[in-house]
């Protein structure tokens, strides 16, 4: 007779037997994990301190490597004799800044005289000016002085005896233009004893070697730092180290940060599947386990491949994105290709998206860019790489086989897809693309600089007119650099008195031959540029956001000098950037009232442009306008492609005749039927006719004619100072208004 237990006595034996089991199991896999926690955590310890080490070592190596790079030059006769006794520039440039930016890799060198003034700077390789210096010159200054105060203790004189060996420097960190930075400073000597300058009288050379992305990029590859890179702020993770660099004066100057290798969380990851695989007894167990493990391994793979393919492409369009494309750029650059065979690099920007964007939306603005990267891609052949490079921006690297024409055509077929309408949420919508363009050839090897010249001609291409293709050219650069002098000297003009003004052109009632009033005009003399041309300047400060200080400035001095002579009419240019402000209707009420203008004395004069671009926010301001007296008049009338459109659209008192047609009239000639049929379309709209430009009095005769309403040119009189127009106001007749009565 067999006898089977109950289920209570089952569990009762199970439950003896395998709970001692389990317990020791348990304990034994708490000491092991213990044990193991601890050793990683000991050797990941090890570890960063090493690597806090090493980082130390590295830059200390850094702070001393600099003025021994400094001894090649500094005690040489040349040095002394091309800069204390007969300065050579080109020489010193030679020398003293080539030689120690592309040999060594200083990034900025100078030399002092005497006074500590720069007679010499380089800039990244390229020769700079003393403003260069002067605006770092604050955190050079203690460095300069240390070593002055040295060599008037002797230690020059010291060094040239041969009684001490070291060579005097003040070397050190610092923090110049927010950026961390090795400085030394050491004196400019003889290597001979012949040409040892005597106290006082040294010349000195500096150089600055930046912290930046080269120092990082050294210690990533050289040293094993994974990911080094420099830092301002304090701000270690869990998942970063940070390493303090010290100034010269104790003051902490940024931070190195990297990604710290942790060999025990490595190795603990490692093993932890592998210990628990070893506490299982139990076949079906491994067996789910290592099922568990090849769906968690599979899942880990497609995340894997997914982040991969995220890293590396564009979410909205499947492109690849700046960094793909940037490694294939550099690629491109570097891979061996037929002499016969062309590349060059595309950068297209596209035209009016931002309007597009306001207008739908945010998700219209999606389909957009969708669809012009699927139009791009039917015109991209399969060795070409296509990217798109965030918001508008598309970049393309093209193959071609018969040069450069071949590049312009792919050009001017973009161009023309592009400028097709997209079907978006069942509304047409339009747009352009303007497109700079670089040949690489077989010498270029820097990517970045590449990318940079096509982003000047990009540039170019916009300010040219957009929807556009131009290639760059050397001579794009030092305009560049030009725009880039006269943003500088333009924002510190604005924030003095001295150099900007406003001058008045007055403008002529054809019927009375009485001046009515002026438009305000403003002018820039320079101390040393002389007198900037409008032409010049304008456009810089609108590309660089200072036209609207630049238009404030000339809009209330306009103000304040019109609120004295009521009935005479003052005309201003207000910028589309200014109109585009929501603020600016309010700032225009805010100037009538300090001022004490009339709002009916008041003329503001606009461009089709802004009502081309943004067709809402000028629609509402000029009908703010118009509704508190202000004159709207269109300048340049009849350069563009839809002004007579514009004419029943918008409220606008007057138009002005562009100088390019004023400036061809004479009896016969085309322009004065145009002139004609601008002026009678405008007085059938009730608008009334300003020419400008005038110069002759046989202009002067057609115009009247022809019935113009108004002219302004140097034939009535140039752009005078303020001061002569009030006193051409007084003469015309004009009472002097009363002060303005502000509310209380």
């Amino acid at each position: 007779m067999v006898f089977k237990a109950s289920f209570p006595e089952r569990w009762r034996f199970q439950a003896s037997v395998l709970a001692p089991v389990v317990f020791s199991l348990l304990v034994i896999a708490a000491t092991v994990l213990t044990f193991l926690l601890w050793s990683t955590a000991d050797l990941d310890a090890r570890t960063l301190a090493r690597e806090h080490n090493l980082a130390e070592h590295v830059i200390a190596e850094k702070i001393a490597a600099l003025p021994h790079d400094q001894e090649s030059v500094a005690i040489w006769d040349d040095s002394v004799v091309n800069t204390a006794l007969n300065f050579d520039p080109a020489w010193v440039h030679e020398n003293l800044g080539r030689w120690m930016h592309d040999y060594f890799g200083h990034d900025r060198t100078a030399v002092l005289d005497p006074a500590n003034r720069p007679i010499y700077v380089m800039d990244a390789g390229r020769r700079a000016d003393g403003a260069t210096y002067f605006s770092v010159e604050a955190s050079l200054r203690p460095f300069v002085d240390r070593l002055r105060s040295r060599l008037q203790d002797g230690e020059l004189t010291a060094f040239s005896a041969g009684t001490v060996s070291d060579f005097p420097h003040v070397t050190g960190i610092t923090v110049l233009a927010g950026t961390p930075a090795i400085v030394s400073v050491a004196p400019l000597t003889s290597d001979s004893g012949r040409l040892v300058p005597a106290t006082g009288s040294e010349y000195l050379f500096v150089s600055v070697n930046y912290l930046d992305g080269d120092l990082a990029t050294q210690l990533s590859q050289d040293y094993l730092l994974k990911d080094a890179r420099f830092s301002r702020d304090p701000g270690a993770t869990s998942q970063t180290a940070q390493l303090a660099v010290l100034a010269a004066d104790g003051r902490i100057a940024g931070f190195l940060e990297w990604t710290p290798e942790r060999p025990g969380a490595t190795m603990l990851a490692r093993t932890g599947i592998a210990l628990g695989g070893g506490f299982a007894f139990s076949a079906v167990l491994i067996a789910l386990l290592l099922y568990r493990l090849w769906r968690s391994s599979s899942a880990l793979e497609a995340g894997r491949l997914e982040a991969q393919h995220r890293a590396s492409h564009d979410i909205l369009t499947g492109l690849a994105n700046r960094a793909r494309f940037d490694d294939m750029l550099g690629r491109a650059m570097l891979a061996r290709r037929p002499v016969t065979e062309g590349i060059a690099l595309l950068m297209l920007d596209l035209d009016r998206f931002k309007q597009v964007n306001d207008t739908f939306g945010h998700q219209s603005g999606d389909d957009l860019i969708r669809a012009v990267a699927q139009r791009l891609g039917n015109l991209t052949g399969p060795r070409d790489t296509l990217a798109r490079l965030g918001g508008d921006e598309f970049a393309i690297i093209h193959h071609a086989r018969r040069g450069l024409s071949e590049h312009l055509r792919l050009g001017e077929k973009i161009i023309d897809a592009v400028g097709k309408p997209f079907e978006i949420q069942g509304s047409e919508v339009f747009v352009g693309v303007s497109i700079g363009v670089v040949v690489i050839g077989e010498t270029d090897a820097d990517r970045r600089d590449i990318a940079r010249k096509a982003d000047i001609a990009l540039y170019e291409a916009k300010s040219a007119g957009r929807n556009r293709a131009v290639v760059y050219e050397e001579t794009m650069d030092e305009l560049l650099q030009n725009r880039h002098t006269i943003e500088a000297e333009l924002r510190d003009a604005l924030r003095r008195s001295d150099q900007l003004s406003v001058a008045f052109q007055p403008l002529l009632d054809l019927r009375t031959g009485a001046v009515t009033g002026a438009e305000a005009l403003v002018r820039w003399i320079h101390p040393e540029l002389g007198q900037v041309s409008p032409a010049q300047f304008i456009p810089v400060a609108e590309g660089s956001g200072l036209i609207e200080p630049l238009g404030e400035f000339v809009l209330r001095t306009a103000c304040a000098m019109g609120a004295r002579f009521h009935g005479m009419r003052v005309a201003v240019n207000i910028s589309p950037v200014q109109l585009r402000n929501p603020r600016f209707a309010e700032r225009l009420f805010d100037l009538l009232l300090e001022t004490g203008m009339r709002p009916t004395d008041l003329e503001i004069e606009i461009t089709e442009g802004i009502l081309l671009d943004d067709e809402d926010v000028a629609a509402g301001s000029l009908r703010t306008f118009r509704g508190a007296g202000i004159r709207i008049a269109l300048d340049d009338f009849g350069t563009g492609y839809s002004s007579l459109n514009y004419l029943k659209r918008y409220p606008v008192d007057c138009i002005k005749i562009d100088r390019s047609f004023v400036s061809q009239l004479e009896d016969g000639s085309v322009s004065v039927a145009i002139v004609q049929a601008m002026v009678t379309l405008a007085h059938a709209l009730g608008i009334e006719v300003t020419a400008e430009g005038v110069e002759t009095d046989q202009q002067r005769s057609i115009l009247h004619r022809l019935g113009c309403n108004t002219l302004q040119g140097y034939l009535l009189s140039p752009p005078v100072p303020q001061p002569e127009i009030e006193q051409l106001f007084l003469r015309q007749g004009a009472g002097i208004a009363r002060a303005a009565v502000r509310p209380t």
